[in-house]
């Protein structure tokens, strides 16, 4: 893992530019601080920054101002509002976003330009800012790493299909695409971790809905089964690792003892499914899918099978002890 993965940030421009359509930001002073970085994920109000307390100022987060910073500022006499600004400007701060469309003091422009500190203003209010730049950030900033596989939605269900090069990942997923289910990324996946231990997996904006099939070549899933056949991304809920079969191997027959793989610290349920010429794994990884489904609804097949099994051999051993407390010998 690379020094940028693991300490992720993003130019205060790419936030920008990333994010003026969405809330409609546009750039009121402080041209000069758009190379700077943002290094956290987590939004500030400067509240009490303001106010001349700074000993708990997280100044190293976007800081967020909205009515409240704005009429305080306001009803500041101009001596104390340029100097409560120009303290707060003198921090390394990323940048400011102001919402509600208020207005700017002349000194709030001037002490950005000096200590370039890019100041945004939206016509959001503030809660809607907070909520839709969380969201972004948590995005920017959530754990990623890379598996090669593929990754198709399969009733609804996440399906990371994994397994050696050459054992036929890509041909899996083709069929599934050509049964109604929905592609979301082959040959390599991105997975982000996002809040609540959601492992979402996404692909590549040049290589996703592209295929590589050995003796054909690249294809265009997009093209040929259209929107109905991909899908942007998808949550990853169970993994299918395909594996060569090999007779002096034990697989697991009943499924009742669940095998779990572990992706950026989050545990899913994991399948090792020998594969071997005219095994249908379609067929196969549609009733994976099916069968998490049911275990999401809590019914558990295999567990609910034992149940019955012990139930019966239960009730076969009272008979047989009833029976033999009639013997009197």
């Amino acid at each position: 893992m690379s020094e940028e993965e693991k300490n992720p940030s993003i130019s205060v421009e790419t936030f920008f530019l990333e994010n003026k359509k969405t809330l409609i930001l546009e750039l009121i002073s402080g041209q000069k601080g758009l190379q700077k970085k943002i290094l956290e994920k987590n939004l500030h109000r400067p509240g009490l920054a303001l106010a001349g307390f700074v000993d708990l100022f997280t100044f190293q987060r976007i800081q967020i101002c909205g009515n409240t910073e704005m009429t305080y500022l306001k009803k500041c006499s101009p001596e104390i509002r340029k100097k409560a600004i120009r303290k707060f400007m003198s921090f390394e701060i990323p940048c400011v976003v102001v919402t509600d469309n208020n207005k700017l003091p002349a000194e709030f422009k001037n002490a950005s330009n000096e200590n370039k500190i890019s100041v945004f203003r939206t016509p959001f209010a503030t809660t809607k800012v907070t909520q839709l730049l969380g969201d972004y950030l948590d995005g920017k900033f959530a754990p990623k790493t890379l598996i090669h596989g593929s990754l198709v939605d399969v009733y609804g269900i996440g399906v990371l299909i994994t397994g050696r090069s050459g054992i036929g990942k890509s041909e899996v997923a083709l069929d599934l695409i050509a049964r109604g289910h929905r592609l979301v990324v082959d040959d390599v996946v991105t997975v982000v971790r996002r809040t609540g231990g959601i492992l979402m997996g996404l692909g590549h904006d040049i290589l996703q809905y592209h295929m590589e099939i050995r003796g054909v070549g690249i294809i265009d899933v997009e093209a040929m089964f259209g929107i109905r056949g991909i899908r942007r991304q998808k949550r990853i809920e169970v993994q299918l690792e395909l594996v060569d079969w090999d007779s002096s191997q034990k697989y697991e027959r009943l499924g009742i003892k669940e095998t779990t793989t572990e992706i950026l610290g989050e545990k899913i349920p994991l399948i090792n499914l020998p594969i071997y010429p005219g095994k249908n794994i379609s067929v196969i990884a549609e009733s994976v899918a099916m069968n998490q489904l049911l275990k999401i609804y809590g019914r558990h097949s295999a567990k609910k099978f034992e149940r019955k099994l012990n139930n019966h051999k239960y009730k076969r051993l009272r008979e047989l002890r009833e029976y033999l407390g009639r013997d009197f010998e």
